[in-house]
């Protein structure tokens, strides 16, 4: 028993809690930061103010996360982000496949609480930020509502990824609200004010059958007349969930210090759509659902954006520029919403796209005044309008890997990130991302330290692809279709396709390529010929008299005949994949863009893929084969397909193909990492959507390595991308054998990267 006696105040209990880095905000952008800084050797502190991590990914919230691959609605082909967002994103795919979000809460938590060097505090906001000088940031309070404890935080570097950026704000350093005009970064897209300057909240709901009637009684504050919401003529009873984003409201208050005042109105919005929805009897189908679950905070969108030492903009983004820094990507549309929201005869979103990936550079996540602070998620120093594409949850997160890293290097070099950012620091910190799985546009990882660059490599076998087999079913071209090939510097080879013509018709095929060698926009016609076809099965062949100046993918583009159809493969390969001249409206791709001129986009077709297990690749007979799936490209330090297949493949007929590695003379063996093919071109949503295929057919489930004929490890049900494989006892030989199992009957193994360290 505790008596205490009356007194004229009692202080909180207090705990300090040393760390090397503090990350304040426990979204993706923080949860990736501290897992990459943690496994790098930093002592990390997470403070997280909610009872869960993820931010908007999180079942309080309930968005998918999605990033440069768009929905597989853009060009951006193989583009979802790499390291620890990839991981977490495959881990959820195989554990929860229909997208629970309570799933994906207890993987996060699970991933970080599995990480030594990372204290978890939950529950717990920041509310006081102590300097040590104008530029430096000592440490930060928290306060856990749930244990009655003050926590102070004191670190050598902080990350801020909290969303609305309360360390940046309480420490000084400099930040932006709002629109810029369009003349200060000339940037044509920037909103007018009648378009409104921030984009809003959403608060979304969630519906379920219940197979009886049930009937819904409105809170006295719904609201209750429909028609302040332009959209409620468009009402559709079956979307739930983050389909219900223009759910939208804030954009012309302080979304900072309103957003309990937003979050009311949403709630009002919420209980008045579902009350029209339930008791205007136009909607008889729900008449058996109830109301399952409605957001208790809202998704928030946008805040503070604090400045850095470069300010990303629009043409940076349009045009695809290159930094010296950059240390990551982006791809989502430049997407800005109407300030008014749910309220606005506005569309929803006005989303432009880009023909490829952008980089982002390392300057965007440094503080341009505070000398420890890194910013992380949606704070980055952006521009508004460049903004609208950077503020996404994938791409937030893959920039705050990069943070993670930065962080362990600055600890070991005793530098602040200011001066990491320089020309003279900053490959260090990009050559660790490569190593880890990160993308980097236009880079390649060269690391002296792999000693696999001084092996001679021996492979069982190669593919040379002459032929995808004519097994598939046959594919109606209600719209065109596409298959991308990798091929060589040199004479284009001929392409034999099958066809089936209801009547007599004429077809149209062209090969394409991008006017950039590393985009997926089929912009540029090489050549193109039309075929006159008769009514039945026929094969057609397309040969091209034209050189080649440079390795590429190309574009085999069949067009839109309705009277005929295209016969497709059962074969699938790594670093290969057909597209289709098709709508993915949610993402605003119309088949075509075509913007005006003066708001600074281009306009070209979208040519996308299709989902499995639709989405074959197209039949064809290939003369001269393509050779383009050698042992070197486990050596291009690219471990995706990106301008080259960068992928060795087995023959199809390989059962379990063998990879021998040899030295000269015996070397010291402790880590072997090995790339799988995860599917980069596949968007793997959190939540909502759910997935097919909980592996993705590509990746090699079952290996082993051996030193002679002495297994040394075995694999068994892979499905990650990166396999890190650590011996407790270092190696010493001059040679070792991999031997893997094909992952399918009409699937070829396919490697993406052999790295080997002492």
């Amino acid at each position: 028993m505790q008596i205490e006696k009356a007194t004229d105040i009692r202080t909180l209990k207090e705990e300090v809690l040393p760390a090397d880095l503090a990350v304040v905000g426990g979204g993706m952008a923080g949860v990736c930061a501290a897992i990459t800084a943690a496994r790098h050797g930093v002592k990390v502190v997470l403070v997280q103010d909610r009872p869960v991590l993820g931010g908007n990914a999180s079942s309080e919230v309930r968005l998918w996360i999605l990033g440069a691959t768009s929905h597989m609605g853009n060009n951006n082909r193989w583009a979802r982000e790499g390291g620890v967002i990839d991981e977490l994103l495959v881990e959820n795919v195989y554990r929860n496949p229909e997208g629970n979000t309570i799933i994906f809460d207890t993987i996060l938590l699970e991933k970080v609480i599995e990480e030594p060097n990372i204290t978890l505090l939950l529950n717990t906001a920041v509310y006081q930020t102590v300097k040590e000088d104008p530029n430096t940031i000592k440490e930060v309070l928290g306060f856990c509502s749930q244990n009655s404890t003050t926590y102070r935080i004191a670190a050598s570097y902080f990350c801020d990824a909290s969303g609305d950026g309360i360390v940046g704000f309480q420490s000084g350093a400099a930040f932006r609200m709002g629109a810029e005009a369009k003349d200060e970064f000339d940037e044509p897209f920037a909103p007018t004010k009648e378009y409104g300057e921030l984009l809003g909240h959403s608060i979304y709901f969630m519906s379920k059958d219940l197979g009886k009637p049930v009937d819904f009684v409105a809170p006295s504050y719904a609201l209750t007349d429909i028609t302040r919401i332009p959209r409620y003529r468009k009402f559709n009873v079956q979307e739930h969930g983050c389909w219900l984003w223009w759910l939208e409201y804030g954009g012309r208050l302080d979304t900072v210090h309103e957003s309990e005042t937003i979050k009311w109105e949403l709630w009002k919005v919420v209980y008045g759509v579902w009350d029209y929805i339930k008791n205007s009897g136009k909607f008889p189908e729900s008449r058996n659902m109830t109301l399952e679950w409605v957001g208790l905070i809202p998704g928030k969108r946008e805040s503070r954006r604090f400045e850095g030492l470069y300010m990303l903009r629009q043409k940076d983004i349009v045009q695809q520029k290159h930094f010296y820094d950059a240390v990551g990507h982006g791809g989502w549309a430049i997407d800005l919403h109407p300030a008014d929201g749910v309220f606005s005869e506005k569309p929803g979103c006005n989303q432009w796209h880009s023909k490829g990936v952008y980089e982002i550079p390392f300057r965007t996540m440094v503080s341009r005044n505070i000398k420890n602070l890194f910013l992380a998620g949606r704070i980055i120093s952006a521009s508004h309008v460049a903004f609208g594409s950077t503020r996404v949850m994938a791409t937030c997160a893959h920039n705050a890997q990069a943070v993670g890293i930065a962080a362990a290097i600055c600890l070991e070099k005793q530098i602040t990130p200011q001066e990491l950012a320089g020309r003279e620091q900053v490959s260090v910190l990009q050559k660790e991302l490569l190593k880890k799985g990160q993308f980097i546009p236009q880079m390649a990882l060269s690391d002296p330290e792999d000693l696999i660059a001084e092996a001679s490599i021996k492979i069982s076998s190669e593919l040379s692809l002459g032929e995808l087999s004519f097994d598939g079913p046959w594919f109606s071209l209600i719209y065109g279709a596409a298959q991308l090939l990798p091929v060589k510097r040199g004479k284009i080879p001929s392409i034999e396709l099958e066809v089936k013509a209801d009547e007599a018709c004429t077809l149209s095929i062209s090969i394409r390529s991008s006017s950039k060698k590393y985009n997926y926009t089929p912009d540029v016609i090489i050549g193109q010929q039309t075929f006159q076809l008769v009514q039945g099965i026929q094969k057609i062949k397309l040969d091209l008299k034209y050189e080649l100046q440079a390795d590429t993918y190309l574009f085999v583009c069949v067009d839109k005949q309705e009277k005929c159809a295209l016969r497709q493969s059962e074969t699938r390969v790594t670093s290969l994949v057909s597209v289709f001249n098709k709508q993915n409206i949610p993402v605003s791709n119309y088949g075509r863009q075509d913007p005006d001129p003066s708001i600074g986009f281009e306009s070209f077709e979208f040519w996308v893929p299709i989902r499995r297990p639709e989405g074959q690749n197209i039949a064809m007979k290939i003369e001269p084969e393509i050779k383009c799936f050698s042992k070197e490209n486990l050596l291009t330090g690219i471990f995706r397909p990106y301008i080259r297949s960068n992928a060795w493949v087995a023959e199809l007929a390989d059962e379990k193909p063998e990879l021998f590695i040899q030295w000269e003379e015996q070397k010291t063996i402790s880590k072997i990492v090995l790339s799988f093919d995860t599917d980069w071109d596949y968007a793997m949503e959190s939540s909502l959507l759910g997935h097919a295929e909980r592996v993705m057919p590509f990746v090699v489930r079952n290996y082993r390595i051996y030193v002679k004929d002495d297994l040394i490890y075995e694999k068994q049900d892979n499905y990650q991308t990166r396999n890190e494989i650590i011996l407790n006892i270092p190696l010493v030989t001059d040679q070792l054998k991999l031997i893997f199992e094909k992952p399918g009957k009409n699937i070829p193994v396919g490697i993406f990267g052999l790295s080997i360290y002492s």
